[in-house]
């Protein structure tokens, strides 16, 4: 069957979560702002659901239409095929949104579209009464400048939940984030990559799994391994693959710090619960003394602490003054660092980053400032 899918993404992470898509074979129809709209079939959603890193969920659109009526926006939704997707016992929600359109109610327009949705699978099986039982069918209707589109979940908890990370300290970044921060550095796995400030270790674990090619999905469930539509050959046909292609070869050298002992004890039993404990050196020190000797071409990506952290100014300071010492002293370095602190550009560097993206970190307005080494002498 063919399908027009959708990967949602993170405000700026359009970039990677498109890269993604592309890596992956797929051809993709749209880019814009939160979601990548690509063609696939039902091994697309298996595929893209193992295998996206940056991306939040994989959807499917089911319809998109203009509505300014009620009656409209039922007779749209009730034409869509929804007894291809949904049986006699599935358990449907329906959830909306609604901005600058003329139909501005969301309990209404859900209401509407569960009432249609209803009157087509009746038709289809004949029954007035859904037990709704089964498995879990999350149907969302958005409506933008009277415009509706409908998706139907295929992912269920989003693709960041990896299930490997059991411990968490405060403050964590999303695994989804780490990951395209990684992509966005273009780091390469035969190069030196560390994080001095790594917490629960997310950035160094998610960099493991790219240099081995561990699909993020392979050791979770998704919502739609539950669905008749989706054939479970399909999944064991692809996770199969998935653990084929597991580079067990590899090395890497990946270096993870932090100057708080239980910061580390957490990382590492996240890191081994992701299957990558050996291929990180986890070490309790101060980020603010870096030091790999006479090492080049080395890449720090990281998540230092801010005052919305952790609130101490003078530790913050001091842990800045010594990443512009270490890269003072190791210019082929590359450094990667995401945060509010406005403060960083001048006080690392001197001067501002080559390249700026503005991300958010859950709720929080973050910058990923991106800062290139000299390219090492042969």
């Amino acid at each position: 069957m063919k399908l027009e899918l959708i990967a949602t993404a993170t405000f700026g992470l359009e970039a990677p979560v498109k890269r993604e898509v592309e890596a992956l074979g797929y051809k993709i129809i749209k880019s814009e702002d939160g979601k990548i709209t690509f063609l696939g079939d039902e091994r697309a959603v298996v595929r893209a659901n193992l295998w996206l890193r940056c991306a939040d969920r994989v959807q499917i659109k089911m319809a998109e239409f203009k509505a300014l009526e009620f009656e409209d926006l039922f007779q749209q939704i009730k034409a869509i095929p929804w007894e291809e997707w949904i049986p006699v016992d599935g358990k449907f929600i329906v959830n909306g949104s609604s901005v600058k359109s003329k139909l501005s109610s969301v309990p209404a327009c859900q209401s509407v579209a569960e009432k249609a949705i209803i009157e087509k699978l009746k038709e289809t099986y004949a029954i007035d009464r859904f037990e709704k039982s089964g498995a879990l069918y999350d149907i969302k209707i958005t409506l933008l400048k009277d415009r509706v589109t409908v998706t139907l979940d295929t992912t269920g908890a989003g693709l960041h939940k990896r299930g490997y990370r059991q411990n968490a300290v405060a403050a964590p970044i999303k695994e989804t984030l780490a990951a395209a921060m990684i992509n966005l550095s273009f780091w390469h796995p035969d190069r030196i990559l560390t994080d001095p400030c790594c917490g629960s270790g997310t950035i160094a674990i998610e960099a493991a799994m790219i240099g081995r090619n561990i699909a993020p999905g392979l050791n979770r469930e998704f919502v739609c391994e539950q669905w008749e539509a989706i054939p479970d050959k399909l999944w064991k046909e692809e996770r199969k693959k998935a653990f084929a292609e597991i580079d067990w070869d590899k090395t890497l050298e990946i270096y993870a710090s932090d100057i708080d002992k239980k910061a580390i004890k957490c990382a590492m039993e996240n890191a081994a619960e992701a299957g990558v404990l050996d291929d990180i050196n986890f070490s309790v020190s101060d980020g603010a003394k870096l030091d790999f000797g006479s090492r080049e071409g080395g890449i720090i990506i990281t998540n230092p602490p801010y005052g919305e952290r952790i609130g101490d100014r003078n530790s913050i300071d001091r842990l800045y003054e010594g990443f512009a010492r270490f890269i003072h002293e190791n210019p082929t370095w590359s450094m990667f660092a995401i945060t509010p602190d406005k403060t960083i550009e001048n006080k690392v560097f001197g001067r501002p980053a080559n390249r700026r993206r503005k991300l958010f970190n859950g709720r929080m307005e973050v910058c990923y400032y991106q800062y290139h080494g000299e390219k090492p002498k042969k």
